[in-house]
């Protein structure tokens, strides 16, 4: 079943029209989180790769 161009966008839109977009609060809060967790799991991992480097050294040597 093809459909064309214009009712696709169409339908496309009316969907749109359907969200719940969030509120600027609830964006704001929820970018917040995402920093957060970004940044807790950048500095574990970075941790990680500094105890594992200097296993290797002591290994290496």
């Amino acid at each position: 079943m093809a459909t064309t161009p214009v009712i696709f966008l169409r339908e496309a839109i009316d969907e749109l029209k359907k969200v719940v977009w969030p509120s600027k609060q609830e964006v704001t809060r929820l970018t917040l989180v995402v920093i957060i967790i970004s940044l807790i799991v950048g500095v574990f991992l970075g941790g990680l790769d500094f105890v594992f480097t200097k296993i290797m050294e002591i290994v290496v040597k």
